[in-house]
């Protein structure tokens, strides 16, 4: 009986998902519109469009996860959104909004202005290209640096803040500047930052994270910009304080153990 030879197998044809790759669009979109309005001097419009990508780019990976949709296109894709959004646009709105003024006090001081944005924006690559390289052996509880999402929140935020009560980026140049440096920095630093990852909202908690969360959804509808700028602000500087709080504690432990071995190898009195 003659061999029947089977057709070859058809090879996958190659494609995107959709829907993930819809909200790192939208994410891209957001980073992009901030930069554009902060052009136009729109600076409190160009600080909400990068907290509108943080909204998407937290959802994207959200929703691949949950339709089984993840990709290596859509991790890529996500990265260079990031870049792009966290990266380039808060550099860009902080330079247009306050580190541009640096060029009054000389064409030297001009430099800082612009370098201070290339350190951040520079930061930026390094902390997502860093994260990149460690996906799978990283502890997932913890972040190593300042997420860039963070850090562009706390960079755009106090702009937001400011324009809120009129504060013009000229009468802030150097807080400004000092503010943009600190986050790039502490964004390619070996700090711990609780990525919040294993939070179950399905266990039970005390009363008084209820009111926690009350207090600061009220905050948000009251005063949006200070609430917003606080809260990444408070966890931009978590990461050196907790880490502070570490060394301490280890110090006072090898004290401790130091005099207890002090104590037993002390002669005792006759």
């Amino acid at each position: 009986m003659p061999d029947i030879k089977k057709p070859p197998a058809k090879a996958p044809r190659k494609g995107i998902y959709l829907l993930p790759n819809l909200f790192t669009t939208g994410a891209l979109f957001a980073g992009f519109y901030a930069i554009i309005a902060a052009m136009k001097g729109l600076f409190d419009t160009a600080a909400i469009a990068v907290f509108l990508a943080m909204l998407l780019d937290g959802l994207d990976g959200r929703v691949a996860r949950l339709t089984h949709t993840q990709s290596d296109f859509g991790a890529e894709y996500d990265s260079l959104s990031d870049m792009a959004s966290f990266g380039l646009a808060p550099a860009l709105v902080m330079y247009q909004w306050s580190l541009i003024h640096f060029i009054d006090l000389g064409k030297s001081w001009g430099k800082v202005g612009w370098l201070a944005a290339f350190i951040y924006a520079a930061a930026a690559a390094l902390r997502l290209a860093r994260f990149n390289t460690q996906i799978g052996t990283a502890d997932k509880r913890y972040f190593q640096g300042l997420p860039s999402p963070a850090a562009a929140a706390a960079v755009v935020g106090f702009v937001w803040l400011c324009e809120f009560y009129g504060l013009t980026g000229r009468e802030l140049m150097f807080p400004a500047m000092v503010l943009t440096v600190a986050a790039g920095a502490l964004m390619v630093s070996r700090f711990s930052y609780y990525s919040f990852k294993d939070v179950d909202l399905k266990r039970r908690v005390p009363f008084i994270a209820v009111l926690i969360v009350l207090l600061i959804f009220v905050l948000l509808s009251i005063e949006t910009p200070t609430a917003l700028f606080l809260i990444f602000f408070l966890y931009m500087i978590s990461g050196p304080v907790l880490a502070l709080f570490r060394y301490l504690r280890k110090r006072r432990k090898l004290s401790e153990r130091d005099e207890d071995g002090n104590d037993e190898e002390a002669p005792s009195a006759d």
